[in-house]
């Protein structure tokens, strides 16, 4: 009987042992995984956006010769027509976002250039140092999952009309001001004081990589929800 109770006593103290050793380095490696992705999503995402901003400006003198060539013909319909279809394809490349800090311009755009492809109504307002004391690659991932997360509860949406996302970033009493309003399908779940994410597996550590970057750069973070809509606000000390 002994044997058997200090055996059991030994279970639960290694299972006690391994819940507050071995958990937080799993939670904190899972973190860093899904991290190393979405840079690499993000980066990608970028790298596409001024791919076809270089691509499109390549085509810009053959865009011009066949605009003078119709006007030449007196083709004024088809010009019209030619001129309806480079507006189209001007606003998957135009970088209208122009903050003052690349890293920050860089995400942003790539953002808005798809939620221009998925029809989200977006409105704007930016404006960054040059240069703050923020880690770059902090920075990224945090305004990054904001606007992923914003983006995927809009998709949810099964009126497309009503789908929009508002993003106001600005410096307000010495600190980097973050804001993110979007539409959404109900309201947000919540466990506790914590809303929860309806993703699954890796996706759901986006939620805590916004809480760690927050914390450690020892800032505000403030989550509210009301039925269709979900607002995010951060303060970054500077």
């Amino acid at each position: 009987m002994t044997i058997a109770v200090t055996a059991g006593c030994f279970l639960v103290f290694a299972n006690i042992a391994l819940w507050l050793f071995f958990m937080p380095w799993y939670v904190e490696r899972r973190i860093s995984r899904f991290q190393n992705e979405l840079v690499d999503k993000h980066y990608n995402e970028v790298e596409s956006m001024y791919r076809k901003m270089r691509g499109w400006r390549h085509d810009y003198h053959n865009h011009i010769q066949t605009l003078k060539a119709h006007m030449e013909l007196q083709h004024y319909k088809e010009a019209e027509d030619y001129l309806t279809m480079l507006a189209e394809d001007l606003t998957t490349v135009d970088t209208v976002i122009k903050t003052g800090n690349v890293m920050v311009d860089a995400i942003l755009n790539s953002k808005l250039a798809l939620l221009r492809e998925r029809e989200i109504k977006v409105d704007v307002t930016a404006v960054v140092p040059h240069e703050v004391a923020i880690a770059g690659i902090d920075l990224s991932v945090l305004i990054g999952n904001l606007l992923d997360n914003a983006m995927e509860a809009c998709e949810q949406m099964e009126c497309r009309e009503e789908r929009f996302v508002r993003i106001y970033i600005d410096i307000l009493k010495k600190q980097l001001y973050i804001s993110v309003t979007n539409s959404m399908q109900g309201r947000a779940a919540r466990k506790g004081a914590h809303y929860r994410s309806n993703k699954q597996g890796l996706h759901g550590f986006g939620l805590l990589r916004i809480d760690s970057i927050v914390a450690k750069y020892h800032g505000y973070l403030n989550r509210q929800s009301e039925s269709g809509v979900f607002a995010t606000e951060v303060m970054l000390p500077l």
